[in-house]
């Protein structure tokens, strides 16, 4: 039965069942006015049925004819007591009455339009005015039938505010759908069984129970989206177990706010899965107050809230590793390696084809959550990610493996010239090297005096972090690196161009280093680093600024094998100089023969060519959403000549 299905609705049965479950969960001993306790030995809620009668002389009364569910609601029970728990009578024939702004409500709401509110806004303000009373007696809470929000059955919408709430009216779409919430908030205030109160157990929570115990099977075989809609029905109801379970599905499909596993994360068992993701949350948005970490580890243990704590620290700081058991423990470490140099697909892929081997750590673990916090595979997740790994079916269960997902990297090197979406990316400038690993390109492209981090694991990196040299950093978002590259540096040079650039894999047998916020362009001082980084390979160097705002434009490419230049162009406002022969298919006159098509035409097409001639790309995904170690290169910059000047700019 849907929420608009009025006609089928059995109120008879429906109120009945309500007030036996209602009679049945209260203590013999507890304390009841006179008309509770004769509502409790009755088994009834409601008062004895309107006639036809008394229904047609109450519309008589306000001028109006009732919405249907509510006229069929009065022939059954002439009003209702505790229609959830703050509404505690709700008015028959005899006490409807239109609310008339009697709250002054009316004039609060009109007080916090805005002049150009537009008529809707306007009229929920008037609600308070032209509404239908039905609450009689409740905790400051107003219900209100409204005779101008009606559908196509002559239903009126139910509007419900509480003072203590900091929140708008709550709209229900009609007198029946309203009954139902208050009957699910009944059990769902219930559920949290009270000290001396009989243990609350009824046909309604029995079925539930089951319900979430068949989702969590249906959301381990893959079916997540109906195992997702039985936890939420049983949500409402304050089920245990169901928002614990729903929580790791809401997870995995992006949602963060409000997610707390309850009832799961302060167990023991499942604490090193869901405590990361839950901390990770907190850290995005907590900066200086972390008490309200405990206040979502309710219940938990001294040596639990420790735990938490402990993982904060490392999720704040980028050391927080996930781990798991098993065959997919294994596959977790090959993806977090294939991540860290910036393959985000193949890593994907990886964790993707280990899923059904995954096994939960109790009985009510739905999927693998813990990876998420992770700083080098959490830039993986993607609510499509998370879809296609609850569609996956595992924890010894069997079902169809979903459709993969679209990859998140375009391949090839013509992204860089599409607009990022601050429009921040005008120009850019990486090194691609044959045949080396990406921790051997510090060696080459630093200065000649320094050392590489021979593993490439940043644990021997500079103080800063950063890659202050010839070592790899810990991987960094590029937000952090350039943070931490100017951190405490109170000197600045033309004289001295150093890049800050973070490294990875380019595709088969390629390694880059990348610099998305390089100086300005060198002009007749630029030296390419090529012709240090190919030692005994190929080196490719390409620097753009074709699509810069202001200032000149132009394109470097250079290209050296064995610490020699094979060949080069550079493009600088309608003027090429060229060197070395080079291949047809990068041929300058080809792209600037005339000027330029149009900067971000123009750049697109040399990017493709590039890609094209040596079969590379950067992985986007890695370089704008990712983690990637750094390192700070030497000068691309000659010294300046007997004659030439330069600029230092000393600060502090």
């Amino acid at each position: 039965m849907t929420e608009t299905d009025t006609a089928a609705f059995d109120w008879q049965s429906f109120l009945r069942a309500w007030s036996e479950e209602w009679a049945d969960s209260l203590p013999d001993d507890e304390a009841r006015n006179e008309e509770d306790e004769t509502a409790r030995r009755a088994r009834w809620l409601g008062f004895p049925p309107a006639s036809e009668e008394r229904i047609t002389a109450m519309e008589e009364r306000l001028g109006r004819r009732m919405p249907p569910s509510y006229r069929e609601f009065l022939a059954v029970s002439d009003g209702w007591r505790h229609a959830g728990g703050f509404v505690w009578l709700l008015a028959g024939t005899g006490d409807a009455r239109w609310h008339d702004n009697e709250s002054g409500l009316a004039d609060l709401f009109e007080e916090y339009l805005d002049e150009d509110a537009g008529p809707e806004e306007r009229q929920e303000a008037d609600l308070w005015r032209r509404g239908l009373q039905l609450d009689v007696e409740s905790d400051v809470t107003h219900v209100l039938l409204d005779p101008e929000d009606v559908d196509e059955n002559g239903e009126w919408a139910v509007y419900t505010w509480s003072s203590w709430l900091a929140a708008p009216p709550e709209r229900h779409t009609d007198f029946a759908a309203f009954m139902r919430e208050m009957y699910r908030e009944f059990h769902s205030l219930r559920a949290g069984r009270r000290e001396g109160a009989p243990e609350f157990v009824n046909d309604t929570t029995r079925r539930l129970d089951a319900q979430v115990d068949r989702a969590r099977l249906e959301a381990l075989c893959g079916d997540w989206e109906r195992a997702a809609q039985a936890l939420d029905e049983a949500k409402e109801y304050g089920r245990p177990r169901a928002t614990g379970l729903g929580d790791q599905l809401r997870r995995l499909l992006g949602q963060s706010s409000g997610v707390d596993f309850e009832g799961l994360v302060t167990d023991p068992r499942y604490a090193p899965e869901l405590l990361p993701p839950l901390v990770a949350e907190h850290a995005s948005h907590s900066h200086w107050d972390d008490s309200t970490l405990t206040y979502r580890l309710r219940g938990a243990d001294d040596d639990l809230v420790a735990l938490a704590y402990a993982t904060l620290e490392q999720v704040r700081d980028g050391t927080y590793r996930y781990t798991a058991t098993g065959p997919f423990g294994e596959a977790v470490e090959r993806a977090r390696e294939l991540a860290r140099w910036g393959d985000a697909d193949g890593a994907w892929q990886v964790l993707r084809d280990a899923v059904p081997l995954w096994e939960p750590l109790g009985p009510d673990h739905l999927a693998p959550l813990g990876w998420v916090a992770d700083p080098l595979l959490g830039p993986l997740a993607t609510p499509e990610r998370g879809r296609e790994l609850l569609s996956t079916p595992r924890g010894g269960q069997v079902g169809e493996a979903p459709t993969p997902t679209t990859p998140l990297d375009p391949g090839g090197l013509a992204w860089l010239a599409e607009p990022d979406p601050g429009n921040n990316r005008r120009t850019f400038r990486f090194v691609l090297v044959e045949g080396v690993d990406p921790q051997d390109l510090p060696r080459r492209l630093a200065d000649g005096d320094s050392d590489s981090d021979s593993d490439g694991d940043g644990d021997g990196g500079e103080k800063d972090g950063a890659g202050g040299g010839a070592e790899l950093s810990e991987p960094l978002t590029s937000w952090e690196a350039r943070r931490r590259w100017l951190d405490g540096r109170r000197e600045f040079s033309s004289y001295d161009d150093r890049a800050l650039m973070s490294v990875g894999r380019a595709g088969a047998g390629w390694s880059f280093a990348f610099d998305g916020e390089p100086a300005p362009f060198g002009g007749q001082r630029f030296v390419s680093p090529a012709t240090r980084a190919s030692a005994g390979t190929r080196a490719v160097v390409v620097w753009s600024g074709l699509r810069r705002g202001h200032g000149e434009s132009y394109f470097h490419l250079s290209v050296a094998r064995d610490g020699t230049e094979q060949y080069a162009f550079t493009y600088v406002d309608g003027e090429v100089r060229q060197s070395g022969e080079i291949p047809p298919a990068l041929d300058p006159s080809r792209f600037f023969f005339g000027g330029p098509r149009g900067g971000g035409e123009t750049e697109r097409a040399l990017l493709e060519a590039v890609a094209g001639e040596f079969g590379v790309h950067l992985p986007r995904h890695a370089i704008t959403h990712g983690r990637l170690h750094t390192f700070t290169t030497g000068s691309w910059t000659r010294p300046p000549g007997e004659g030439e000047t330069y600029m230092v700019i000393r600060m502090g």
